[in-house]
């Protein structure tokens, strides 16, 4: 079973995609902060990466520069998840390493599509 690790600080939004990613047959770890994010990747190697670019501490874009740095994390995809949809903002998650890119309210069926091709090894264009 693949473990997810989601990076999410806002607790009902946490709440709600664990429970969806659960129902999908994922398992999920929970990170509130970008400093969380980082020690739990690194102790749990998980399968990918779900993160909030907007968290307290460390904010997503650096711990996402920080895990594709480590050669030995720099292989987990990355999913980023912001409520900015400025133009660049896709640009700029892609620049600090991100492996894709989703807009919140989350489109869930969208998301999940884009798990399942990052965990397939596909990189969705």
């Amino acid at each position: 079973m693949n473990l997810i690790l989601l990076a999410e600080d806002h607790e009902m939004a946490r709440e709600i995609m664990r429970r969806r990613l659960e129902r999908e047959g994922y398992r999920v770890e929970i990170a509130q902060t970008g400093k969380e994010c980082l020690e739990k990747v690194t102790e749990l190697l998980p399968s990918l990466v779900l993160m909030d670019m907007s968290m307290p501490m460390i904010d997503g874009w650096e711990a996402t520069k920080r895990i594709k740095a480590d050669d030995s994390l720099r292989r987990i995809p990355v999913l980023a998840l912001t409520a900015n949809a400025i133009d660049g903002d896709r640009e700029r998650c892609m620049a600090a390493g991100c492996d894709d890119y989703e807009t919140k309210p989350v489109d869930f069926d969208r998301l999940l599509k884009k798990i399942r091709l990052l965990l397939g090894g596909h990189r969705p264009s």
